[in-house]
């Protein structure tokens, strides 16, 4: 274990989906002595394996990992609730003199954490049930379209296809009576620890993660991503809940409802997952205070990099 590095900071291994997070995360505890939380919107749920990229128990490396597996698959699990457990956890593992390591791609979450939202109404799930429907029917453009006109500025900021997010905003809307782009300003105080965080971004050649991100998502399927599906709407999980909105499980769901072809799936759940892995390098070229990291997490080259640039801290 290094004994050269700022135990007062908190470390979080953020970068795109098949990037090599989970491999540099469990690295990085290991060398001091660190618990990892994660930080993946899909990893949560409870029964949903396949295609989440969860750390096996080798994976792991014997370090504890928090924040996975834990939350219903019908449960609509926000941001908010995320960082609401995440912060309860970096209390915790810091009163055990160990040090909290955040380690996924939803750039969502980690910024909800040291940026909180607004006090946002708690979702109404008739209403949610509503908007789905429309998302069903008519796509995320028409969704998107309902926004622009109660709310042109909150869907100006937000791309059309984000239709969680600007489901999100709807709601707001009528169950507030106000508009999701006036609130947001009336954020709570940050936590504490949250100007702590130093915020870690692999960014590997973007052929070579392509070329990963199909082949996984060719795996996921031979593996029995079907046959996951299938028990799991047999077990009563709803197709329209955020756990199998995900890349992937929702095109399953389409081919069982007889919409997709099985070919059709598998090639639009890599196209999904591709569009998804440069969303989310956009979204942390945004972020403040970003180190960059050149590769994937798997190479020796860049675990090196992170361990001299968390000794220099």
């Amino acid at each position: 274990m290094a004994k050269n590095y700022n135990k007062k900071l908190i470390y979080a291994v953020a970068g795109p989906t098949a990037s090599g997070k989970t491999a540099l995360g469990a690295e990085l505890a290991l060398h001091i002595n660190g618990e990892i939380i994660n930080c993946d919107s899909v990893q949560i749920y409870k029964s949903i394996q396949i295609a989440t990229a969860k750390p096996s128990e080798e994976e792991k490396r014997g370090v504890p990992h928090h924040l996975i597996d834990y939350v219903d698959p019908n449960v609509n699990y926000t941001a908010v609730d995320w960082a609401r457990d995440a912060a309860a956890k970096i209390v915790e593992i810091e009163s055990c003199e160990h040090v909290p390591i955040l380690v996924g791609g939803t750039g969502f979450y980690l910024r909800t954490l040291r940026t909180p939202l607004f006090d946002s109404p708690k979702t109404d799930e008739t209403l949610r049930e509503c908007l789905r429907a429309i998302h069903n029917k008519h796509g995320a453009e028409h969704l998107h379209s309902i926004l622009q006109r109660i709310d042109p500025e909150a869907a100006s900021n937000l791309p059309p296809r984000d239709y969680v997010r600007v489901i999100r905003g709807i709601e707001v809307y009528f169950q507030t009576g106000e508009r999701m782009s006036k609130q947001q300003p009336l954020r709570i105080a940050p936590p504490k620890f949250a100007s702590r965080i130093r915020l870690f971004v692999l960014n590997p050649p973007r052929d070579e993660l392509y070329a990963k991100i199909n082949s996984r998502t060719a795996e996921h399927f031979a593996a029995g991503l079907i046959d996951e599906v299938k028990q799991l709407l047999a077990s009563g999980v709803r197709d329209n809940t955020n756990a199998l909105g995900a890349h992937a499980y929702r095109r399953v769901c389409e081919y069982i409802r007889g919409t997709r072809s099985l070919e059709s799936a598998i090639e639009r759940s890599k196209q999904d997952v591709r569009n998804y892995a440069k969303r989310q390098l956009t979204w942390f070229r945004r972020e403040a205070d970003v180190t960059w990291l050149d590769g994937f997490g798997s190479d020796e080259k860049i675990r090196e990099e992170l361990f001299r640039l968390i000794a220099g801290a």
